[in-house]
């Protein structure tokens, strides 16, 4: 698979970016020789090879959810920070509408 100046041209529209005429050309081949190893990847068998999310074992280590003993950390001071916000709602704090 090999890519077109056209269609360099196409993928820098679409991602927004302003290309001249000479970078498009310099990027062909950069795309292709990407494109390329992409292909020699394909080619390695990984029938035996089981799907991995890293490349070293992990596993998440919990806590238990204690509350803090102590009253500065212990939370239930909802009414104390809610006293900073510039609007407070219903408990919670209160924020501008956002539309697009």
């Amino acid at each position: 698979m090999s890519v077109t100046r056209e269609e360099v041209a196409k993928i820098a529209s679409l991602a927004r970016i302003r290309m001249e005429a000479g970078e498009l050309e310099r990027m062909v081949p950069e795309l292709n020789n990407i494109l390329d190893w992409v292909e020699q990847l394909s080619e390695v068998d990984t029938s035996g090879v089981e799907p991995m999310t890293a490349v070293i074992p992990n596993t998440l280590r919990l806590r238990d959810d204690v509350v803090d003993a102590d009253p500065k950390t212990a939370g239930g001071r909802r009414d104390d920070v809610l006293a900073n916000a510039p609007a407070a709602e219903h408990g919670f704090f209160g924020v501008p509408k956002v539309i697009e």
